[in-house]
């Protein structure tokens, strides 16, 4: 039994975080222990970071953060059946109650009583060790990396977008904003079976990393014509499918004019603001289908078993990692360093990482 003290990532106000010793948590009986190898930075963690609050969830009391994870089994409840100490998992970070109407149908994601790691006043990842449902750990196939294992998550946002658009091997797909979720929804895309992959973004960095990660073409929307750009590059074929994951409000606003008549959209990025003009005139004349995404269901384990077959490398958005003892470090770069980083990684049991 793996008890005592752990380190564990505590942010007590805006901009302030630091590691602290806490109890190492003790599993229930449908529980287990897992010693964290790796932890993503999310978007939504330097956010929280950054101002404290999210929309309705607010920082009131110290937490720990992080929700992007895997590890290694170290311990389980008794009535536990699905893993065993000592299987590498990756741990989907978002407990439902299984009992209401979107659980039961499958779409677990809109459940209202969901339980997400990292979201306040839910603790979250950013430790030694973590306590999970049993039900919510994924074993690893061998050959597959703890770095994929977590990368899981954020690639299960794109993966889900390319459940809800419909995503067809013969699309030809835009993706509008090239962070961590546009890149890695161009990779699930390819899961898919999706051959013709074009992206935008004004960082010239992000743009150059997507050609890297197999994108066929990638444009600077504040600088190019894109839609004469796509209309050549397609043989005036057109855009079949686009995930828009900057949450750019121009942007969003512009996807109706850049898919093809007929065509579907999948809007994944948050705006700034509630309301977002939209020609809806032209969404209707040219009977477009447009799908909002909520995180994701149902995807950890057809992603490792699509990842295990495939030669999509979704590590390559990995830019900087970082002991957990030098988070606050490792979350300034996130938060200041955009131009240059893609996903952060966090090393909790690894003393001295260079980034």
């Amino acid at each position: 039994m793996t008890t005592g003290k752990m380190n564990a990532a505590i942010m007590d106000k805006p901009l302030s975080i630091e590691v602290q010793q806490v109890d190492i948590p003790t599993p229930g009986d449908h529980e287990a222990l897992v010693r964290v190898h790796c932890i993503g930075v999310c978007g939504s963690d330097v956010h929280y970071y950054e101002h404290g609050k999210i929309g309705r969830y607010v920082v009131n009391e110290p937490i720990i953060l992080g929700h992007e994870l895997a590890g290694e089994v170290v311990q389980v409840g008794k009535l536990v059946t699905n893993v065993t100490v000592g299987d590498r998992v990756a741990v989907e970070p978002g407990v439902t109650c299984g009992r209401c109407d979107y659980c039961k149908c499958g779409r677990y994601n809109l459940c209202p009583d969901v339980v997400f790691l990292a979201t306040p006043p839910v603790n979250g990842a950013w430790a030694d060790y973590i306590v999970m449902p049993s039900d919510y750990l994924f074993k690893l196939p061998e050959g597959m990396s703890y770095e994929t294992g977590a990368l899981l998550e954020p690639l299960s946002v794109g993966f889900h977008a390319m459940l809800r658009g419909q995503a067809k091997p013969f699309d030809r797909l835009l993706v509008t904003g090239l962070g961590p979720i546009g890149l890695l929804a161009g990779q699930a895309a390819k899961l898919f079976g999706i051959t013709e992959i074009y992206g935008t973004d004004t960082v010239a960095y992000r743009r150059e990393l997507a050609l890297e990660m197999g994108f066929t073409a990638v444009f600077d929307p504040a600088t190019e014509p894109v839609g004469e750009r796509l209309e050549t590059l397609t043989g005036g074929a057109g855009i079949t499918l686009i995930v828009e994951s900057s949450g750019n409000g121009r942007a969003m606003n512009d996807a109706v004019k850049l898919v093809r008549r007929g065509g579907r959209i999948v809007f994944v990025g948050l705006p700034a603001t509630d309301t977002v003009p939209m020609d809806m005139g032209a969404l209707i004349d040219a009977e477009i289908d447009a799908y909002g995404v909520f995180r994701y269901a149902n995807t950890y384990p057809a992603a490792i078993q699509a990842l295990q077959r495939s030669t999509v490398d979704i590590e390559k958005i990995i830019t900087h990692r970082y002991s957990l003892a030098d988070i606050q470090e490792a979350v300034e770069t996130a938060r200041t360093r955009k131009d240059t980083s893609i996903k952060v990684m966090i090393y909790p049991n690894h003393r001295s990482i260079n980034s």
